[in-house]
């Protein structure tokens, strides 16, 4: 036992200096490459390059990535199944809408940057009461029912997106394709400064509500047994799922497959304990986004790539290996 933990506080280790080899690699590494001295002692030009374009996408990388994931956790924990994730549940589909109808209206122009995360939660909130209204019976919500309904509701979500892309302007229109692509090129400090807040706010909150969480993975009856109010603990993390899914999706657009591979693949390495799967998932899902928009900016540069082609190709790549190999 004791083996075990100490393992995984080393694994956790290694993932924390993952991270930190992923930010250098970022910092150094572009279409201006900047050398290890450079960084040390910048000049006027690579202080602006490090401080005013390469330091807000690497902050907003890994809150984005460790919301994504830790939202992916939620979801396969509420679910007990490791394929869940919040664009399966229609969360990632409702905040994109809510978001291409804020494009649509102009409300970003009108009230500001920051009408997007209220937008984006409004979107992904409103998939959520939802699914609880149709799925509520009985006192209790039927968690399968939720699932289906959701996959609906993301292709709904889509066909509508695609209508209001037909309806916009041509200036629109470019907006929404490449928002829905996924970006990380977003500098308002705002906008980054309450995706971190975010972030961190529901890794604290997951990490207090650790036990409870593999309570749940016992089995909801078990679970109440144990004196847990399964009920009021489910609400609060569908709750938190959309408004980590709803704040993302609002700044950088749809990224697909961090919430759903990042946390399989720590939980085959680390064990479904969540005292260790949640800080686990929370610095690999931000290592994980932050090493693909390295690569989105650079492999062809000077064209960058929307990162979320990157995560598509790359997490649907690795999950297909899992499954063979575990097929195997």
């Amino acid at each position: 036992m004791l083996n075990q933990i100490i393992k995984r506080f080393v694994f956790l280790f290694f993932l924390f200096l993952l991270v930190i080899g992923a930010l250098f690699l970022s910092l150094i590494t572009g279409p201006v490459s900047i050398s290890v001295q450079d960084l040390i002692n910048p000049d006027q030009k690579t202080f602006t390059i490090i401080y005013s374009i390469r330091l807000p996408r690497i902050v907003l990388a890994l809150s984005a990535g460790a919301s994504l994931s830790l939202a992916g956790v939620i979801l396969q924990t509420l679910f007990r199944n490791p394929l869940v994730e919040p664009y399966t549940l229609g969360l990632s589909g409702g905040a994109s809408l809510g978001v291409a109808l804020n494009l649509l209206a102009g409300l970003n122009h009108t009230i500001g940057s920051l009408s997007f995360p209220l937008t984006g939660f409004a979107g992904a909130f409103m998939v959520i009461l939802f699914l609880y209204a149709v799925s509520l019976k009985r006192g209790m919500m039927r968690l399968q029912g939720l699932l289906l309904t959701g996959v609906m509701i993301s292709f709904i979500s889509s066909s509508l997106i695609m209508l209001i892309m037909a309806l916009s302007r041509i200036e629109g229109l470019h907006g929404i394709i490449y928002w829905m692509m996924g970006s990380l090129d977003e500098n308002v400090w705002p906008l980054i400064g309450i995706s971190v807040f975010i972030s961190f706010s529901s890794l604290l909150y997951l990490l207090f509500n650790s036990l409870s969480l593999n309570a749940l993975m016992l089995g909801y009856e078990e679970a109440h047994h144990l004196g847990i109010n399964v009920d009021a603990l489910k609400k609060r993390l569908f709750f938190l799922a959309c408004l980590l899914t709803g704040i993302t999706v609002s700044i950088t657009g749809i990224i697909g497959f961090v919430g759903l591979v990042v946390p399989h693949i720590v939980r085959s390495l680390s064990g479904p304990d969540h005292r260790f799967l949640i800080p686990g998932s929370f610095l690999a899902g931000g290592g994980f986004l932050l090493l693909a928009d390295t690569v989105a900016r650079t492999i062809i540069t000077p064209v960058e790539l929307p990162v979320g082609v990157v995560t598509g190709i790359t997490g649907g790549s690795l999950f297909i290996y899992i499954l063979l190999k575990k097929s195997g």
